[in-house]
């Protein structure tokens, strides 16, 4: 099979009220690209990212578009059985034709197409014409004819259409719903048949693992005289084929002394090179299909257990605690995502101890470069389908539609070995039947008939041996208690949503918490790019239509309140919302990880941004990392101390209280995510604001693997708990492996003394200097490019060295906790 790339300089045309905006012989955009881009490019219209731009720029989706191309056809159309015109991504109502000649229309962006071109293909010159229609003006007309309900965040009828829900808007991004090609386009000359489908199954057994290829081939002749060669090719070269003598068609090969491939922080990523190359009756080579995969077995573990039904990822048959965070697109213009861009979020995913990632149903299926470089991470991928906080009315089109978008995804990304688990949709069976979204009898049993049939169905023909989960959260489907503790996935939004104090999560012991979340805003570099000078107030227009969770901005206040000082100035503000952030997911994380075996994943909504906005995001939209990823960090450590307290935030709240006598105390414990046991001492210290140390204590201390160990309780309801804090290190063979600190009461009631902070650079190496206690100490540059090693980190006097990952360190700022007010 031959491929030509269609990629490159096309041309677009505004067809409708907006066609003068552009010249009418129309303007250049780069395939793949998008009506946004190409006139971002042609600077016709201005940065919707920028103030209020959006609403601007988002009428013009309602007119249609032409993208063309003339090419000159590299093969002659006679010479082969069949010639194809692929799209690999097309977003989303369009019309095909090539050289005027219909070819077909497409309707769903998370499908490949493919047109017969055969008969219309050209020696020498041809006209490639692609008609996209609004998707607005569809999902208004749709929505008309019948009602299917959705996120009120997202514009109104957007289930109709299966293009990424949150471009339409969620409570995190714009509504800027883009049209256009946004992945490969190509002609595909072929001879005779080419692979279908290549389905790979691994058995393994003590020192081997013998792999099944279980293959199907397309044909476009009578004559199938083909045969199909496979060879596999390990880490360090050694090739593995067949067995001598085996019946043609009977592909399985035996690997010996396999390496086997973990999720990162248990072992090794190593990928086997799979090629099969298929060959005509005189050798010709016909197609060839490659891909990586690791040798694992992956499921998730729902066995019975004393507090319920377990729900854990197994790999290798070892259960896993995930560590990780929810993806969603990393960018609303899809053409601006890319492989460098995407390699460089999940390589601070893995930075910061990562172990998985949740692809969220609302948004799309990433391209393959992302698993592939999840393979190499050791990323586990939570995989949704792309489904989301809505309702969909099921008929013979749509079923027909999504079967297809369902069935290309799958056998494309079914043999990576990072692919947890497949997940039906996010919160419909939950909203579903808190008929959130206004749900018909009908569309409450064509959900049933969706996530827990049509879906599974697929998936027993496709890919039988991957997990498959109907909902997140869920217990399990058919609406049973999807929101029962005790089984399956959950979703905690108390803190953030319902207003619940940090300390709340320590009232619940969740299975596996596949989403949960605190906002900030982002730094002032990030803000700096879409205010100007007058916008730089929180409850200004253009702040609030950067903030797409309602009254969300006034929710951060309310928590700020409850725990900070009232900030000096707008810079103090975004860093103390950054601290309530990391503090808030912190005190679930830490908790959840202390409940290991019962608790099995702390998965925290979200990694990154789709455009520069406040929003749970730990990694900001131009890759700042927020003070939640440094201390994501610390607290997915492999090995990590922490610190149950107990003092005013759960005994005394409001200092307005009756006065009365409460419980003072800390415990540490020390958990192990990792496969070995650990040996190490605990040191703790009981410090004044300046520093000084009014009690310690030291334990040395072994810890099981994939374990932890409780410390004893240490009482100091001898001591103001508005003076003390705990500062606390757990060392192995000399080296601090994890550390913290914690008050006994908010920050602002606190009696902090001004550490007299300083900061100086020496090559790659940042020192900072404090004289006396010091929380959350922050290390900046002027234009906020600086990454470090360790950031917004708790110090005593004294000394602390970091590392520069980037940014220059030229105009090196540092505060803390006592720079706020």
């Amino acid at each position: 099979m031959e491929k030509q790339i269609l990629n490159g300089n096309w041309n677009l045309k505004i067809k409708g009220k907006d066609s003068g905006l552009i010249p009418e012989k129309g303007i250049p955009v780069q395939i793949p690209g998008s009506v946004y881009s190409a006139l971002l490019a042609g600077s016709y219209i201005p940065d919707p990212y920028y103030r209020d731009n959006e609403l601007q720029v988002l009428p013009l989706m309602d007119n249609d578009f032409t993208f063309s191309d003339t090419f000159m056809a590299e093969k002659k159309a006679g010479e082969y059985d069949s010639v194809l015109l692929r799209f690999e991504g097309i977003d989303t109502l369009a019309d095909i034709f090539l050289n005027d000649i219909f070819l077909g229309s497409t309707c769903n962006m998370h499908r490949t197409y493919e047109f017969d071109v055969a008969e219309s293909l050209r020696e020498g010159e041809n006209t490639l014409r692609v008609e996209l229609h609004s998707p607005t003006r569809y999902i208004k007309e749709e929505n008309e004819k019948v009602y299917t309900g959705g996120s009120w965040d997202a514009m109104e009828g957007f289930p109709h259409l299966r293009k990424a829900h949150c471009m339409f808007g969620w409570d995190w991004g714009p509504r800027l719903p883009d049209a256009g090609i946004f992945r490969e386009v190509s002609l595909l000359y072929i001879a005779k048949s080419r692979f279908d489908s290549v389905y790979i199954t691994q058995e393994h057994e003590e020192g081997r693992v013998t792999l099944d290829f279980d293959v199907a081939l397309e044909l476009f002749t009578e004559e199938d005289n083909t045969r199909i060669e496979v060879i596999v090719t390990d880490p360090e070269g050694r090739t593995y084929v067949p067995a001598e003598g085996a019946d043609p068609g009977d592909y399985h090969i035996v690997i010996t002394d396999p390496k086997l491939w973990w999720p990162r922080g248990y072992g090794e990523q190593p990928l086997y090179q799979v090629k099969l190359t298929l060959f005509s009756g005189d050798g010709t080579v016909l197609d060839t299909y490659e891909r990586r995969i690791g040798l694992r077995t992956l499921t998730v573990n729902t066995d019975k257990d004393e507090w319920g039904e377990c729900f854990a990822h197994e790999v290798n048959g070892v259960k896993i605690f995930a560590m990780g965070a929810d993806y969603i697109p990393e960018d609303n213009l899809f053409s601006r995502i890319n492989k460098e861009r995407t390699r460089k979020l999940l390589s601070d995913a893995a930075a910061v101890n990562h172990n998985s990632i949740r692809v969220w149903g609302g948004g799309y299926y990433p391209d393959d470069y992302f698993f592939d470089i999840c393979d190499e991470l050791g990323l586990l991928v939570w995989q949704d389908f792309m489904f989301a906080c809505a309702s969909y009315e099921l008929d013979d089109d749509f079923e027909r539609n999504i079967t297809a978008e369902i069935r290309d995804n799958v056998r494309r990304l079914r043999h990576h070995a990072c692919l947890a688990l497949w997940c039906g949709n996010n919160e419909m069976e939950t909203q579903t039947l808190d008929k959130a979204w206004k749900p018909s009898i009908k569309q409450k049993y064509d959900y049933i008939k969706i996530f827990e049939y049509i879906i599974p169905h697929i998936l027993q023909e496709e890919d039988p041996v991957t997990f498959y989960w109907p909902s997140s959260p869920s217990s399990g489907g058919n609406y049973d208690d999807p929101w029962d503790e005790n089984r399956g996935d959950t979703h905690y939004w108390a803190v953030w949503h319902g207003n619940k104090p940090f300390t709340d999560y320590r009232n619940y012991h969740f299975r596996y918490l596949s989403e949960f979340g605190f906002q900030s805003f982002p730094c002032m570099q990030t803000v700096e790019t879409f205010t100007e000078p007058q916008d730089r107030n929180i409850f200004s227009r253009v702040m609030e239509m950067h903030q797409r969770n309602t009254s969300a901005n006034g929710k951060i206040m309310n928590y700020l309140s409850a725990t900070y000082l009232y900030p000096k100035d707008f810079d103090q503000l975004l860093y103390a919302s950054q601290l309530l952030q990391a503090d808030a997911i912190r005190y679930g994380v830490e908790h959840f990880r202390r409940n290991r075996g019962r608790c099995m994943g702390a998965v925290v909504w979200q990694l990154n941004d789709i455009w520069p906005v406040a929003s749970w995001a730990s990694i900001d939209y131009y890759g700042r990392w927020k003070a939640l990823h440094y201390a994501e960090k610390r607290m997915f450590a492999p090995v990590m101390i922490s610190c149950e307290e107990t003092g005013e935030l759960s005994e005394r709240p409001f200092c307005v209280s009756e006065p009365h006598p409460i419980l003072v105390k800390a415990r540490l414990h020390v958990a192990n995510e990792t496969m070995q046991e650990v040996k190490g001492i605990v040191k703790w210290k009981v410090c004044l604001p300046d520093s000084s140390v009014l009690l310690e204590g030291g334990q040395e201390l072994t810890v099981p693997a994939l374990d932890g160990v409780w410390l004893d309780q240490i009482d100091l309801e001898d001591f103001e708990e508005r003076k003390i804090h705990i500062s606390y290190a757990f060392i192995v063979n000399g080296e601090v492996v994890s550390e913290n600190s914690c008050l006994f009461t908010a920050p602002k009631h606190y009696f902090f003394e001004d550490p007299r902070l300083s900061v100086r650079a020496e090559g790659n190496k940042v020192t900072v200097r404090a004289e006396k206690y010091a929380k959350n100490v922050m290390i900046g540059n002027a234009d906020g490019s600086l990454k470090l090693s360790d950031n917004f980190f708790d110090m005593e006097a004294g000394e602390k060295t970091v590392e520069v990952l980037e940014g220059n360190t030229d105009t090196l700022s540092v505060r803390s906790v006592y720079n706020i007010a």
